[in-house]
């Protein structure tokens, strides 16, 4: 189903329901940093939620809808107090290969010995009270005589 917007929307319209699963075209009515408000023409509102603007990561919202627009979204259900829960990304065609975060990849040999080395010396450090002096002068704590 789809619904044409006007300019005017009557209060709500008993006949128009947004059921979940449906699809609708609606006006955005206010832009917020989590989402998009959008009414329709029988006087509800939803709101299309910054996950569900795009397939990949949305930092700015207002890089996607603007205040205004006529938007066709799809109708997800509603939230445990009656509200819309709308998505315009479920009406796009997903890419083919969803971008994933680049991994880092493994340190060179020479680094991970490296790496063992500082960490049993650091290790070392703390439970003896400083680094290990050659010839077998331990430099844990020091005895005092009194």
């Amino acid at each position: 189903m789809v619904y044409h917007v006007s300019h005017a929307f009557p209060r709500r319209n008993p006949l128009v329901q947004l059921d979940s699963g449906a699809v609708a075209e609606g006006r955005i009515t206010r832009v917020t940093d989590f989402g998009a408000f959008i009414q329709f023409e029988n006087g509800e509102t939803g709101l299309v939620h910054i996950s569900q603007i795009a397939h990949s990561f949305v930092r700015n919202i207002h890089d996607h809808v603007r205040e205004g627009e006529n938007i066709e979204v799809k109708v997800l259900g509603r939230d445990e107090r009656g509200r819309l829960d709308l998505s315009i990304k479920e009406l796009l065609e997903e890419p083919e290969e969803v971008p994933r975060p680049r991994a880092i990849g493994r340190q060179s040999p020479q680094f991970e010995a490296k790496l063992r080395s500082f960490m049993r010396d650091a290790k070392e450090r703390t439970t003896t009270g400083g680094p290990k002096k050659p010839g077998g002068g331990g430099g844990g704590t020091s005895k005092r005589k009194k």
